[in-house]
């Protein structure tokens, strides 16, 4: 174990498959792991894919690796599962499509269990994707759990994000009430060969015209036009330009200085969740199962207030 870092920093896959594995496991040596590779990370573009369920987004990251390994790339990819990948189902079927890839050298995936977490990711995926971006590869894409309105963090964590959306699937309403428009470089119409695919590209372009957030606020700095491309991934239609689009995204973030801006903002949210899951860890040690329920026998039956149990809990881990 002690070359782990040394190995996976050389490319070798049977390491980054164990460090990820130690990771998900939430194993104290992942840690002192992760920190080594901190300074050997950073090189990477991370490309979140996100939109509803049922829109395609394992069918289009699939097609999306293919073409750029077709560019030589390196791909890494996470797959966030709303449940073990181990249970089956549906989505089950959407990772052994994508498993076809696993067999080349330059391509490494891993499907995750989000296990309650919110947002759409685990809460270890920023943590493989660091481990993927020390072993080389460039980009990482994340597909996240299609879960509505918490998509939102994916944003937290990629620098490009892609929102995956279909014809008649009413998504259009719902991504502003979801912040969609708020999160998304780049919009991807799937299943364009369907009806309606033209009627839907109209339809968020007319969104976008009409979103606030999105005017140019510095007149120094062109602003980023974001694109609705249209891609039929079964057909092998519209690949390319997405992964053109992806490129373009990047290096309008590094001209513009908004590369870092982004990396300062996933920065500030990762060492706040480090601290959030410190601090329940930290409860979890000193609080008893037993305790726990007649806490909440008390405030359930009025016989307590939660503010004050809070402030007494906060107090025995050592808050003020």
């Amino acid at each position: 174990m002690q070359n782990l870092v040394e190995r996976l920093l050389d490319g070798d896959r049977r390491a980054l498959a164990r460090m990820v594995t130690l990771i998900e496991n939430d194993m104290p040596v992942a840690r002192r792991y992760l920190a080594e590779l901190h300074a050997r990370a950073g090189n990477a573009q991370i490309v979140g894919v996100t939109g509803a369920p049922g829109a395609g987004k394992s069918t289009l990251v699939t097609h999306l690796v293919r073409e750029l390994r077709h560019r030589e790339r390196k791909v890494g990819v996470v797959a966030v599962d709303p449940s073990s990948p181990f249970t089956g189902g549906a989505i089950l079927g959407d990772r052994i499509r994508m498993m076809e890839l696993a067999g080349d050298p330059n391509v490494f995936i891993r499907s995750m269990a989000s296990r309650g977490s919110v947002g759409g990711l685990s809460a270890s995926t920023r943590d493989v994707v660091r481990a993927m971006d020390a072993a080389g590869y460039n980009p990482i894409i994340i597909e996240t759990v299609g879960t509505g309105q918490a998509e939102v963090e994916v944003m937290r964590a990629a620098q490009t994000v892609l929102v995956v959306t279909a014809p008649g699937m009413g998504d259009e309403v719902q991504a502003i009430k979801a912040g969609i428009l708020e999160i998304a470089d780049i919009f991807v119409v799937s299943k364009a060969d369907k009806p309606g695919a033209d009627q839907t590209v109209a339809e968020l372009a007319m969104l976008l015209s009409l979103d606030p957030t999105r005017r140019q606020r510095d007149k120094t700095t062109p602003a980023w036009r974001i694109p609705v491309l249209k891609t039929a991934a079964i057909k092998d239609q519209g690949i390319r330009h997405v992964v053109d689009a992806i490129q373009e995204h990047y290096a309008y973030l590094v001209e513009s200085g908004m590369l870092s801006q982004r990396a300062q903002r996933q920065v500030r949210s990762e060492v706040q969740a480090l601290l959030s899951h410190a601090l329940m860890n930290a409860l979890q040690q000193t609080i008893t199962e037993d305790e726990w329920r007649t806490l909440i026998d008390d405030i359930t039956a009025r016989e307590r207030d939660p503010y004050s149990v809070a402030s007494q809990l906060q107090e025995r881990i050592g808050l003020k």
